[in-house]
């Protein structure tokens, strides 16, 4: 568990939970969710310290469920929010490799190993809590990024440190959805490498295993984006019910926090787009691998049938003169076999020639 002091453009970390609540300033207090569930008791009593109420069992639990979807919820005191981040996996780069079957391979470890772990923030007046998974990168991206905005040359640019627990929390949900981005690139090459695969002529795909996961794992970020947008449209609305601050500073204060959060549902609309784009793509390359596959089966048969129609007049005639009858032309004449191969030629020829000009023979690219 580690806890940070902000106070205007100041940024430290405490020792641990402080006795009393600073004088200015706000509070964040980011916990691994194993750790917050055994120091709870202490997090209640500091917070009944610090803003004179605590969490209610029912948020406490919210945030140590680690299957949770995507929600938020209010009360008069403060605010939950739990949201569920879209990552690759640890190592997930690493499994693509340049053979097609290790491409496939690794396309189907990523599937799997696609993080949708939750984020959970407690947004008090003056106190952020947020409870992550175990080895959550976005904890100490901020603690690291904070401590080097604070006085840095960054804030001399004009760019700030949050000014509350709720500008705080819409930084982490924000870049929770900007992280999103790695996934993307990793989606759209396995995806990628799927449509090759079913799409090319010299392969015969049947990994379709591999494709329900695509398809399954899919289905499952769409719902997820659609828990986070219907989770960052909930805070919007709480937010627009606060009441109105009569200072100016606390009103721009506020429009900043609309603007923010109207800029992190636009980012999930975005996220929930390409989603849609990517599964419409998957579904499609099905539709052409079976279009595909027809096209080909059609191809082999009407070649099968031109070649047996070329060859049934031969047997014919070679059935003909076949017979055992005494008499039949050209039995005894000593040019009759070669007659009879000009003849064959001859219906060979005519056949070829009126086959290729009615395209039932010849080159794919003049079909």
């Amino acid at each position: 568990m580690r806890v940070f002091h902000f106070a205007g453009d100041q940024f430290r970390e405490l020792d641990g939970l402080p006795e009393t609540m600073p004088e200015q300033g706000f509070l964040w207090v980011g916990s691994a969710r194993r750790e917050f569930e055994v120091q709870a008791a202490e997090m209640q009593g500091a917070l009944q310290r610090w803003t004179g109420g605590q969490l209610v069992d029912l948020h406490l639990s919210d945030l140590l469920n680690n299957q949770l979807p995507s929600h938020f919820d209010s009360t008069s005191w403060y605010d939950v929010m739990v949201f569920r981040r879209l990552a690759p996996g640890a190592g997930t780069e690493d499994l693509f490799v340049d053979d097609s079957r290790g491409t496939l391979a690794g396309a189907r470890k990523a599937l799997r190993s696609i993080d949708t772990s939750p984020v959970g923030f407690a947004v008090f007046d003056r106190v952020l809590i947020t409870v992550h998974p175990a080895e959550c990168a976005v904890r100490e991206y901020f603690a690291t990024r904070l401590a080097a905005m604070a006085g840095g040359p960054e804030s001399r640019m004009g760019v700030r440190l949050p000014t509350s627990p709720a500008d705080l929390m819409l930084r982490m949900v924000n870049h929770m959805v900007d992280s999103y981005l790695d996934l993307r690139r990793l989606l759209t090459r396995q995806l990628g490498y799927l449509q090759q695969e079913l799409l090319d002529p010299r392969s015969r795909f049947n990994d379709w295993a591999m494709l329900l996961d695509s398809r399954t794992t899919l289905h499952m970020l769409e719902d997820t984006c659609e828990d986070q947008r219907s989770a960052a449209q909930e805070w919007i609305d709480a937010l627009d019910e606060w009441p109105d601050e009569p200072a100016p500073d606390k009103r721009r204060e506020r429009e900043l926090l609309r603007v923010r959060s109207r800029d992190v549902l636009e980012h999930i609309e975005r996220v929930l787009t390409h989603v849609r784009r990517l599964e419409h793509s998957a579904e499609t390359a099905v539709q052409m691998h079976f279009s595909a596959l027809g096209h080909r089966t059609n191809d082999i048969m009407r070649t099968l049938t031109a070649l047996t129609a070329i060859f049934l007049p031969l047997n014919l005639i070679t059935g003909f003169f076949g017979m055992n009858f005494e008499f039949l032309p050209l039995i005894h004449d000593s040019s009759g076999v070669w007659v009879a191969i000009l003849l064959m030629v001859a219906v060979v020829g005519g056949l070829v020639l009126m086959f290729r000009r009615n395209r039932y023979l010849g080159p794919r690219g003049e079909d």
